[in-house]
């Protein structure tokens, strides 16, 4: 059960007189009820109100030796409402309408055209929510000296809202006057009743969808329609006794309610926090053991390098100007570029095992690039059948191609920007803006696609490592590292060099594998947390 839920079920049981004992000595609700109807007697014999010519009464057929469990007179009609009543009521308490024991009326409506009077503050429904009103942002409009006696409120009126979230209420607890607006209900008691009581059954009503919504009771709230709903009526005593059971209560329920919060968000962000130390273990090599089988990352380094090298001769690739090596001594790491040594400790963020080598993202790939606006070049964006794929942010997702909003553009793109187009294994990481980090893989089959300059091409030397990268970008770490070294100017941008000079924690081929599997088992499991 939520706290919302309790709540609900407490204040039904309040309305429905099963919250506290009733007690004999109680005066009656009856006794009580004619009491009201003697003092809006006696105020519209004084002139005060005018006399209603639907005034109601409800009784219990079965003291009128009437056949039907309700009846309600008005006039001199009687008819069975049996029906029209929501729930049962001890018999110590009455039915009856709104009208029957309160004054009600609704605000003055804002017109420009009408400015006499003296400028006043007033409240409208966006100043209005439950138990409480905002009061930093008031208007003002013009009051006429008998507008503000009809639509001023006071201490202990119950104010409702007519429009908006209809039946949302509170009770006006301030020792000086306000105004309302049209959208606001004044309700007043003719006699001396607990207030908080009636709030409470506004409360219960909204949320049982008897206001405002379907059942039993009322889809708008009219002036009509607010006078005719419903209410309980305990005996006086017996209100007070709910009340203050209520209020007894409120503070376990919001106890109750801060602990369901808690529960909810933890419960919320779980599976990611999950995720995240998965990914944040498996880059450690914490994940899966070790196998002192396996060949060691050095060997997969040294053949990366070969393969790198060949691709050079060929030309297919410049050589770059500077080649990092990093090797570790007596446990600390060493990065070597053009005869240069120097120690980098302090860049890397934690241990790895033995097995594993640190090294440059640039050092495992061919091609580290990012594409253009078309704008820039007058390119125009075309259909599918005119022009080629063109993959940007939006189409990044995590460690997967969002196509649903694919974009197009014209042919000629790719021979102004032969360089990003994309091939197969293709990793692909967004680089601007607030998607940064965000990675997937060009795993489609067009060789024709191309990308903007948000998102940036990491073509591996070789793709057996390709997932493990992958999952590497997703990682914790490697998300840091790009919000590290992002630029923060109009919208946040990550450099070209700055993701080649990524620190890759590069493990075994066989473990990489290993590791990866694992991930993915993982994964699933955190999938079926949410």
């Amino acid at each position: 059960m939520t706290a919302q839920q309790l709540k609900n079920s407490i204040l039904q049981m309040a309305v429905q007189g099963k919250l506290v004992p009733q007690d004999p000595n109680d005066e009656p609700a009856s006794v009580l009820l004619e009491r009201i109807k003697a003092e809006k007697e006696a105020l519209i014999k004084s002139g005060k109100i005018k006399k209603s010519k639907k005034s109601s009464e409800i009784f219990r057929g079965a003291s009128r030796t009437l056949p039907y469990a309700f009846c309600e007179q008005i006039g001199k009609e009687i008819r069975d409402i049996s029906d029209e009543i929501p729930f049962e009521i001890p018999d110590s308490w009455e039915w009856c309408r709104i009208d029957t024991i309160f004054q009600h009326n609704t605000g003055k409506a804002l017109n420009s055209s009408k400015s006499q009077g003296i400028k006043m503050q007033y409240i409208t429904i966006s100043n209005l929510y439950w138990n409480k009103f905002k009061l930093d942002k008031l208007k003002e409009m013009s009051f006429t000296e008998n507008e503000v006696e009809k639509y001023t409120v006071t201490k202990g009126d119950l104010l409702v809202c007519e429009g908006g979230d209809i039946g949302r209420s509170a009770i006006w607890n301030y020792d000086y006057p306000m105004r309302i607006q049209n959208h606001i209900h004044r309700i007043r008691p003719y006699l001396q009743i607990n207030i908080y009581f009636f709030y409470y059954i506004f409360y219960f009503y909204k949320n049982a969808g008897l206001i405002g919504g379907k059942g039993i009771g009322i889809q708008g709230l009219s002036t009509n329609a607010l006078g005719s709903l419903f209410i309980p009526l305990p005996p006086l005593a017996e209100q007070k006794r709910i009340v203050a059971k209520i209020e007894e209560l409120l503070p376990f329920i919001e106890k109750y309610e801060q602990a369901e919060t808690k529960l909810t968000a933890l419960n919320k962000s779980f599976p990611e926090m999950l995720r995240k130390s998965i990914l944040q273990e498996a880059v450690q090599g914490k994940l899966v053991p070790q196998n002192p089988d396996d060949e060691p990352a050095s060997v997969l380094l040294e053949h990366i390098r070969s393969e790198k090298q060949e691709l050079i001769k060929q030309g297919k690739i410049k050589k770059s100007k500077h080649e990092s090596i990093i090797v570790t001594r007596d446990k600390i790491p060493y990065e070597i570029i053009n005869g240069k040594e120097r120690c980098i400790a302090d860049e890397v963020p934690f241990e790895i095992p033995e097995s594993w080598e640190w090294c440059r993202l640039t050092e495992l790939s061919s091609v580290i690039t990012k594409g253009s606006s078309p704008k820039w070049q007058g390119i125009t964006y075309v259909d599918e059948k005119n022009g080629i794929l063109f993959i940007t942010s939006e189409n990044i997702g995590k460690e997967k191609l969002l196509m649903n909003k694919a974009k197009y553009v014209e042919k000629k793109f790719n021979d102004m920007h032969s360089t990003s187009i994309l091939k197969f294994g293709d990793i692909l990481t967004n680089i601007v803006g607030a998607s940064i980090g965000r990675t997937a893989i060009y795993n489609l089959n067009s060789e024709n696609s191309n990308i903007n300059q948000a998102v940036c091409i990491i073509r591996l030397i070789n793709l057996d490592f390709r997932m493990y990268i992958i999952k590497f970008l997703n990682s914790p770490i490697a998300f840091q590292m790009m919000t590290n070294n992002s630029v923060d100017s109009a919208r946040a941008n990550l450099s070209l060099s700055s993701v080649s000079n990524f620190l890759i924690p590069l493990p075994p081929l066989a473990e990489q594998k290993r590791i990866v599997e694992k991930i993915e088992e993982l994964m699933t499991f955190c999938e079926k947390l949410k």
